[in-house]
């Protein structure tokens, strides 16, 4: 289905009639796609919003839950980020769009709840991954582009194509922090939210999604570095943008609530690595 027509969105809606709604539909990227296709990212993600929150609650689909991003949250906000901190500072420039069009998703589900009603809840999950993840070096995230340059690296290195000495080059300094969360957390967060918790609970229906902890790219390039058998040299490139400084997320609102995230960041990787060599590498 197309999501960004709302004809066709429409369609699918009158066909399946869902009872209810997990909006995880997104065009997404890392910073070189987010910086190079700012149009392409407020356009397609208004659309997508658009089409399902208005189609959902055109059908009476009872719940809802739409998923937004860490990145809706100031550049400067104190951290680690509250619930509240939305729109009390300018955002990062690299992801602007992006997140401007999900904080409209979250001004949608808000509008629709207080006129009318509905319970449609904002999940706001921190950096995601896991198997299934996209590994294309021009749109991927930090963290599954890092598996992929560590294996290819490490697997050049093995058949003598490079030398040690060559090294693996990173975009940055490694100095921003963030924060990690396993995608069959967040799947475990979202069934406990459409099991347990109604948008009237909390302020605006907003919740963060995350494990609480974060580590530096540089902390994060070193475990993906242990878990794929890299023993090269990384070289950092400044020249390179960096992007937020640190986003942590404060997850004391969702916790407080009954949940908790059950993978750790090294188990984690090494799921996703494992998935990566039976279907990418």
């Amino acid at each position: 289905v197309d999501l960004t027509d709302q004809a066709a969105t429409r369609r699918f809606f009158d066909e399946e009639r869902p009872e209810a709604v997990i909006d995880a539909a997104a065009k997404v990227g890392g910073i070189l796609a987010n910086w190079e296709q700012p149009w392409e990212f407020v356009e397609q993600n208004l659309l997508i919003e658009l089409n399902i929150i208005g189609e959902a609650f055109r059908h009476e689909v009872q719940r809802l839950v739409f998923l937004g991003s860490s990145c809706i949250y100031p550049r400067e906000a104190p951290q680690p980020l509250r619930e509240e901190y939305l729109l009390t500072g300018p955002l990062e420039e690299t992801n602007r769009a992006y997140a401007i069009a999900k904080i409209a998703g979250i001004e949608l589900c808000r509008s629709l709840n207080r006129e009318y009603g509905t319970d449609y809840l904002s999940l706001m999950p921190t950096n995601l991954y896991g198997p299934g993840d996209n590994f294309d070096l021009n749109s991927s995230h930090v963290l599954p582009a890092m598996i992929r340059k560590f294996h290819e690296a490490k697997v050049a290195m093995e058949s003598g194509a490079s030398g040690p000495e060559t090294g693996l080059a990173l975009w940055g300094t490694g100095t921003p922090r963030r924060e990690f969360l396993y995608v069959e957390d967040v799947g475990r967060a979202i069934a406990f939210c459409l099991q347990h918790v109604h948008a009237a609970d909390v302020p605006d229906g907003l919740l963060n999604v995350g494990c609480g902890e974060d580590l530096t790219i540089r902390e994060l390039a070193d475990t993906v570095r242990r878990v794929v058998g890299y023993e090269g040299p990384v070289l950092w490139d400044d020249s390179r943008p960096d992007g937020t400084p640190r986003k942590l997320m404060d997850v004391s609102r969702i916790k407080a609530l009954g949940w908790s995230p059950r993978v750790g960041l090294e188990e984690g990787i090494r799921l996703t690595y494992d998935w990566f060599l039976k279907n990418r590498a």
